[in-house]
């Protein structure tokens, strides 16, 4: 699907409103980018937060579909706005973004986004991704994002389904371990653990949940 600017279908401004908008000095794409939100020094967390929660049940479907049928800025700032939002009515608009992978950054908020949701149907599309994209030990996208969400979709369905997504992922010598011993940079990083990815991905929504709805039950 070709991009398209939102001035094309007459919604223009949603990227200085919702993508470029200025939180303390820098573009809130750039802030969500980061992940500065999430360190607790920083010092805007609370009025970065009550903006994005604002935004995100306001923000119109029209509106967001501009946002996600553009570049990767404002795509990654649509996917958090629809994850802190809990629209789950996008899940497989998202899950195809995912899958297709188009633009770079973008793909870890739609991880976020899923893991907000928090059901069986999106532990299938984090699921469908890892199984296209771990056995290429040749690209580095959003595996380690993706790993993350299902990990922490699998911890909240497990009690009730019995599922066990990850399992097959993260046993020894499986595809993630596999991905990561072909890409000499992550070899041995604690970065690329899977409890590192889970808790990565349990700090975003923890974030999201201190101020948002709660995720999905």
């Amino acid at each position: 699907m070709p991009f398209q600017h939102p001035r094309e279908t007459g919604y223009g401004y949603v990227i200085e409103r919702y993508a470029a908008r200025k939180e303390s000095g820098h573009a809130r794409y750039l802030v969500l980018k980061s992940g500065r939100f999430l360190r607790p020094e920083w010092p805007h967390a609370e009025r970065f937060a009550h903006h994005l929660i604002d935004d995100s049940a306001t923000i119109t479907d029209a509106e967001l579909e501009a946002l996600l049928g553009y570049e990767w800025r404002s795509r990654l700032t649509a996917a958090w706005l629809i994850g802190v939002g809990g629209r789950a009515t996008f899940r497989e608009r998202i899950g195809d973004l995912l899958l297709a992978s188009e633009v770079c950054f973008s793909g870890s908020a739609y991880c976020f986004a899923l893991a907000r949701f928090g059901t069986h149907a999106d532990a299938e599309i984090l699921t469908a991704y890892l199984d296209h994209y771990l056995p290429r030990t040749d690209l580095r996208y959003d595996q380690p994002a993706a790993l993350g969400a299902l990990l922490r979709l699998d911890a909240r369905l497990d009690a009730r389904l019995g599922t066990h997504h990850a399992t097959r992922f993260t046993e020894p010598d499986g595809l993630w371990d596999q991905w990561v011993q072909a890409l000499a940079h992550l070899q041995d990083s604690p970065d690329f653990t899977p409890a590192e990815r889970r808790r990565w991905t349990d700090l975003q929504c923890d974030f999201a949940n201190g101020w948002a709805p709660p995720e999905s039950a």
